[in-house]
């Protein structure tokens, strides 16, 4: 039997009986979508706020270029570390009482970023803000799910959730780039996140789908510290991928990945349940949200900064700039639902990435031309694609796991994006600070390398069918 279903024997204890989901269009439907699309663009302008102010920052913290991925990585290593318990215990214990709780987290941690004084103190911060955006991101979908619970619903739902997805990734950079400083910037946005949980706690209603049984806190530890150690090992791979620290690192990672997938079969109540890997649809979810993060978000993290220091653009110059991509996706992403019924799921990410790949391929030498205006018909393509993905991913994510575990599987999907983003970040930075002749050519070989990994993703996902009885 899947692990995933439902408990109804006695041993489990009884859960406050959640409130029945509210019929599409209403106002308590509305209010859901609203809320929980609020709170993701809070979140994911939290997360690119470092893009446009990194030079900054780093000036300011006195970091080292050898250590400006952990500035980018925090966030998503502590989403991608406690995205799939988050999921897991939204679906258990409320998953507004979650979200809630993630979302005054994000607040009060995004506040206190802006008071740090050097590169851990501001990388540990990071960390406790994508933990909070790990909570409020994959209770979001549980929410959606049960607010509108019609396959129409869904869709609109899901299409609005992962427009706002783009929509933070557009704004987040010209509001950092628009305050006096990185720091006020940081102030704004935990002011903004705590806003939307004081209304949050108002206006949502709770679900819940509870299995009974103890968080899977062992198979939480074992996932993060394998992260932990595969991010130090990317970071530190750019002075050499033989030394001794690297391979030790390496190691440690796969052994405790091992360690995870035993934990995850032997607990009652596990983070994921392994037995959806053999779902064409959730292994469809989870290759697109990988490879998203490895090859879409690794090279667009660490492009405003070089934008500023190839091409002498301000923080400004450079959000407007970068919003013609995450503005297109935006764009997409909320008009992608007319594809519904013309295009499978899985088809429009194979889309996504093949169109991700033509748009850097056509970035190639703009960075060493000395015009920005050469960067634009590379910016356009790649926007349509990230849009493509945004759209599809969500709908892919709760579509693969069964109703009653939606959180989970919001979590499952979005957990592989952030690991491939961490990965993809780090080994940007390691290729394009590494590489002789500079970082024009550098950059362009990193582009080479994300073109190769989204075509690898597109022929993935194409080939991942469902299986017919």
């Amino acid at each position: 039997m899947p692990r995933f279903t439902e408990r109804t024997d006695a041993a489990a204890a009884p859960a406050p009986a959640a409130d029945p989901p509210a019929p599409p269009g209403t106002r308590p439907a509305r209010a859901t979508l609203a809320l929980t699309s609020a709170a993701t663009a809070v979140a994911l302008m939290t997360y690119t706020a470092p893009m446009v102010t990194l030079p900054e920052t780093a000036a300011d913290l006195h970091t080292p270029l050898s250590a400006q991925a952990w500035l980018l990585n925090g966030t998503p290593l502590g989403l991608a570390a406690l995205l799939l318990v988050a999921g897991s215990l939204a679906d258990d214990y409320g998953r507004r009482r979650v979200f809630v709780a993630g979302t005054l987290a994000l607040g009060v941690t995004t506040a206190l970023g802006a008071l740090t004084s050097s590169t851990w103190l501001f990388t540990l911060a990071r960390v406790a803000q994508g933990a909070a955006s790990a909570a409020l991101l994959a209770s979001s979908l549980g929410l959606i799910v049960h607010a509108f619970p019609s396959p129409r619903g869904r869709l609109h739902a899901t299409g609005v959730w992962g427009a706002f997805v783009s929509g933070g990734i557009a704004v987040g950079p010209l509001v950092t780039g628009s305050m006096p400083s990185w720091r006020v910037a940081y102030g704004v946005l935990g002011a903004a996140a705590l806003v939307v949980a004081v209304l949050s706690h108002r206006a949502l209603t709770e679900s819940r789908a509870p299995r009974g049984g103890r968080p899977d806190l062992a198979g939480a530890v074992a996932f993060g510290l394998a992260l932990v150690a595969l991010v130090a090992a990317l970071t530190l791979g750019r002075d050499g991928w033989l030394r001794a620290p690297v391979a030790l690192l390496l190691l440690a990672a796969v052994v405790l990945l091992g360690l995870f997938a035993v934990v995850e079969r032997r607990t009652a109540t596990p983070m994921i349940d392994l037995g959806l890997l053999r779902r064409p649809g959730f292994l469809a979810s989870s290759t697109g949200g990988l490879f998203t993060g490895l090859a879409v978000i690794g090279l667009f993290s660490f492009l405003p900064a070089l934008l500023q220091q190839t091409l002498g653009l301000s923080a400004m110059d450079t959000a407007w700039l970068f919003l013609l991509w995450s503005g297109l996706s935006f764009a997409v992403a909320l008009q992608a639902r007319r594809l519904a019924g013309r295009m499978a799921p899985r088809l429009q990410l194979a889309l996504g990435f093949a169109l991700h790949a033509a748009g850097t391929l056509a970035l190639l030498g703009s960075l060493g031309s000395g015009s920005w205006t050469r960067l634009l018909p590379g910016l356009i393509v790649a926007g349509v694609g990230s849009g493509l993905l945004n759209a599809a991913l969500p709908l892919l994510a709760v579509e693969s796991v069964p109703a009653q575990r939606a959180a989970m599987g919001s979590g499952a999907q979005q957990t592989f994006r952030y690991i491939g983003s961490c990965a993809g970040v780090a080994l940007t930075i390691a290729v394009v600070t590494s590489t002789k002749g500079g970082l024009s050519h550098g950059a362009d070989i990193a582009m080479v390398v994300s073109a190769v990994l989204s075509l690898v993703a597109a022929a993935a996902v194409a080939a991942l069918r469902e299986r017919t009885a």
